[in-house]
């Protein structure tokens, strides 16, 4: 195991240069944090590391010696591999081939393959990472997180020196992120070369060495992380302070109900979920992955249909039976925590994925023709009230850096004027700067626009940065109540949250 060190590393695309002569060195043995907004150079460094892009100018050297790998295939075979942030596996093969998948020839017998070698081998590695389901089991039946594992196992089995993690987090659970961390430290010890991009600060902070953090394409510094104030990080990805308190009052409107829900019940999902969300009302969801929050909005989507109980919109009883119900007779929108799985379509422009919903409203009441200036030009309004960073409107969404895909996701439903909108998790695996825009966004929804807005997020600073109200979640059930967030100290309510979850009788309100 060497030094993996590269020297005035350029790559340019049409339009843009992503990266602007970089130097740097990743040493065994270290977690090297690699940070910066989205569309700052980090992804296009990383892959010019393990050979899936080349560079246009610069060296490379691993080992003391000169490292150019014209494919992927040639980075995996130096002991240099990556573990994305875009699930990439193949969903019709078993975990264990999807974690074996590079070495099936090695438990290949006269042209058959040892399964039971196969699938042992395989478990080795699902246990370290702390996947704990069958090596048999199809890949199309695991969660997000599962498959994030998975892709986890398959680095560890390919021995790899160097391991690349681009927000290896974004779809874990708190306990199995803590897993990984355990993981990270034991590989460290191992003297395995980590080179770690997040943009949770506090995750950043736990577990690196040394932090990197690039701007516009160009290294601004490295820093120990021990040594860096998290004020001066943040300065140096963005070139600007970031809003830490709240951004001002919504004054929600107590007298007007927007939605309200009376013990609406859905096996496995949701039970007696009864709440109220009113006019110019951030209201937060908050609870551990896996406890409801997403699973009950589901439900008032009409994603899933309630076992019983009652959903009112506007005062009046709403029969929600499918997504086009909510949306189009009841002003419902639902921005996904899934954005590359349901939210967007990948292959399609960028003008598309943010009309497509209102291409109804545009059309020629008898042609049905879309009249493509009037697209173009709503298309370019949004997109530039967003700071969308593309090359134009025909661009490919699969081409946009994550927080970018996730404006254009938020834009969407902006553009459909909902009077409810459902955010869940939105500036997951979204950088600083672009995470403030979005946290803008939302509060001039409820404050200026005066909509109703669920917000559902893991970040506990960021819901309660943004919330005017907290409804706390436990096991698909609504355990506790805190009130005027506004009012109180981010300490306050963060104490008030941690008392609700502790509680073994979760039925206590606020």
């Amino acid at each position: 195991m060497g030094l993996l060190s590269i020297s005035d590393i350029s790559k340019s695309f049409p339009g843009v240069k992503a990266v602007d002569k970089v130097s740097l060195a990743f040493r065994p043995g270290e977690i090297h944090a690699l940070m910066g907004e989205n569309g700052a150079g980090k992804s296009t460094l990383m892959k010019i590391m393990t050979g899936i892009y080349q560079a246009d100018s610069g060296t490379m050297f691993y080992d003391g010696k000169e490292y150019a790998p014209s494919s992927y295939r040639e980075s995996l075979a130096a002991g240099i591999d990556i573990v994305h942030q875009e699930i990439q596996v193949v969903p019709q093969a078993s975990v264990a081939e999807n974690i074996m998948l590079d070495k099936l020839g090695t438990f290949s017998r006269q042209g058959r393959i040892d399964w039971k070698q196969l699938n042992r081998a395989a478990g080795e590695y699902m246990e370290t990472v702390g996947l704990k389901v069958a090596p048999t089991q199809s890949v199309m039946s695991l969660s997000a997180g599962q498959k994030q594992l998975l892709q986890i196992a398959r680095a560890l089995s390919a021995r790899a020196a160097v391991i690349l993690l681009d927000e290896p987090t974004s779809s874990l659970s708190g306990h199995e992120a803590d897993n990984l961390f355990l993981l990270l430290a034991n590989l460290k010890k191992s003297n395995t070369t980590l080179i770690y991009v997040s943009h949770k600060l506090d995750e950043v902070y736990q577990v690196s060495d040394l932090i990197s953090v690039m701007r516009d394409g160009k290294l601004i510094g490295t820093r120990l992380s021990g040594e860096l104030p998290r004020s001066e990080l943040i300065r140096m990805m963005i070139g600007r302070e970031a809003g830490e308190q709240r951004i001002g009052q919504t004054r929600a409107n107590p007298n007007r109900v927007l939605l309200q829900t009376e013990n609406l019940t859905k096996k496995n999902k949701c039970k007696n979920a009864s709440f109220e969300l009113r006019e110019g009302e951030i209201l937060g969801f908050y609870g551990l992955v896996g406890s409801g929050r997403t699973e009950l909005a589901r439900v008032l989507i009409g994603e899933s249909r309630a076992d019983s109980g009652t959903i009112r919109v506007n005062g009046k009883k709403a029969v929600i039976r499918r997504i086009s119900d909510a949306l189009f007779r009841h002003r419902l929108g639902y921005v996904t925590e899934n954005r590359k799985e349901e939210g967007l379509f990948l292959d399609e422009t960028v003008l598309t994925n943010l009309t497509l919903l209102i291409w109804r409203k545009i059309r020629h009441p008898w042609s049905f023709y879309i009249p493509k200036n009037a697209e173009a030009k709503t298309g370019a309004e949004i997109a530039s009230a967003l700071s969308v960073k593309m090359r134009n409107l025909r661009t490919p969404v699969s081409t946009l850096s994550g927080g970018n895909q996730q404006k254009i996701s938020i834009g969407r439903w902006l553009l459909n004027d909902c009077n409810i909108l459902i955010v869940d998790e939105p500036t997951v695996g979204v950088d600083v700067g672009a995470k403030e825009q979005i946290h803008r966004l939302i509060w001039q929804l409820a404050a200026e626009k005066r909509k109703g807005i669920i917000l559902i997020s893991s970040d506990m600073a960021e819901i309660i940065r943004l919330s005017t109200r907290l409804l706390i979640f436990r096991n698909q059930e609504i355990i506790g109540e805190v009130k005027d967030l506004e009012e109180q100290s981010y300490e306050s309510v963060r104490d008030r949250i941690g008392d609700l979850l502790s509680k073994r009788n979760g039925d206590q309100h606020s």
